[in-house]
């Protein structure tokens, strides 16, 4: 599996390829950041994250695009442009008919370092550690771009059994449901007195 991993900013906006399958060494295609100027005009900065994010699909080419999940934090403006980038990262992907996945910065940290709670540095040193690498991505939104992949590729195959189960189950209580319905009321429908 082929993973893109998006950490949504409106300045720097992290950018990592992964590819590899859970349980086997994971392999770095690529990483940057896609930058705007802070002091362009916020439609400007949207189109240059999205040409940006569109360089990399088209060179990369992702089976899958995994986005930082955006959550409330203490000062709106970030919240908001981290949010806008987001988004432009799920259009490109859903342009191209991708599947776009979205993981919480908990979920990212715990699955790389088996804490929720790790710093930017442990994440890093991590994904150093995990992808062989000779020095952390710099900055750290490549690095935490990386993390992204990594999550979903180690997290894909469980949550994909999970939907699985879920609609195995919806599928079962549809038939039963449908089997307990009275055939009687099926068939007097269509005749006349």
């Amino acid at each position: 599996m082929r993973v893109l991993g998006v950490d949504p900013g409106l300045t720097r906006c992290g950018v990592g390829v992964v590819e590899g399958v859970a349980g086997r060494p994971l392999t770095m295609r690529g990483v940057g950041v896609v930058r705007t100027p802070a002091d362009a005009e916020l439609g400007l900065r949207l189109v240059v994250i999205e040409q940006g994010i569109e360089q990399w699909l088209d060179e990369y080419e992702p089976e899958v695009v995994a986005v930082e999940r955006v959550f409330s934090q203490h000062n709106v403006r970030t919240v908001m442009g981290t949010a806008q980038a987001s988004a432009v990262a799920m259009l490109c992907a859903a342009r191209r008919g991708l599947t776009v996945a979205l993981h919480t910065p908990s979920e990212v940290k715990a699955a790389v370092t088996g804490s929720g709670r790790a710093d930017k540095a442990q994440v890093g040193a991590m994904v150093t550690r995990l992808l062989r690498l000779d020095a952390p991505p710099r900055p750290a939104d490549a690095a935490d771009a990386l993390a992204l992949a990594i999550c979903h590729i180690w997290r894909a195959p469980a949550q994909n059994r999970l939907q699985q189960a879920v609609a195995q189950n919806r599928l079962q209580q549809a038939a039963a449901l449908h089997a307990s319905k009275p055939a009687s009321h099926h068939a007097s429908k269509g005749r006349t007195a």
